[in-house]
């Protein structure tokens, strides 16, 4: 199989098997956002504990690539330092925006969406949940970590 293939066949996994889409009662942060250009909406939830995500959740609905994304996101993240977390955020948009070549042990199967950089309509739907991520992850030190765009 090549590697492209087994790219895609990740990508679908996570579409069709989400992992950690629900909600998260009690969740310290809580964002929101939608890309109008196709209709993508993601609202990451996520609880902190002793300065780490201690668990992230996501809801919403999209495309494939949007889903994806945010389920990957959710098991990338979740044990990170909040340090940790918002670095990957960053070098992840960087990958997307072929600014960073991504390290499978930093990434994992994160690497799977590195395809989409060819269609760059679709860049922002894979970078969608991280964006809520990091919006999320700046409001952690304010009174209200709540947020809608």
């Amino acid at each position: 199989m090549a590697l492209e293939e087994l790219y895609k066949e990740v990508i679908l996994d996570h579409y069709k098997n989400p992992r950690n889409k629900r909600d998260l009662p009690g969740a310290e942060l809580s964002c929101s956002k939608n890309n109008p250009l196709c209709g993508d909406e993601i609202t990451v939830h996520a609880h902190l504990a002793d300065g780490r995500v201690a668990e992230v959740t996501f809801e919403g609905s999209g495309c494939s690539i949007s889903q994806a994304s945010a389920s990957m996101m959710t098991e990338a993240v979740a044990g990170r330092d909040l340090i940790q977390a918002e670095r990957l955020a960053g070098d992840f948009r960087g990958m997307m925006e072929g600014r960073h070549e991504p390290d499978e042990d930093e990434f994992g199967d994160l690497v799977a969406l590195k395809g989409v950089v060819k269609y760059p309509v679709r860049i922002k739907c894979a970078v969608l949940a991280w964006d809520v991520l990091q919006d999320a992850l700046a409001g952690a030190g304010s009174a209200s970590a709540s947020a809608s765009h």
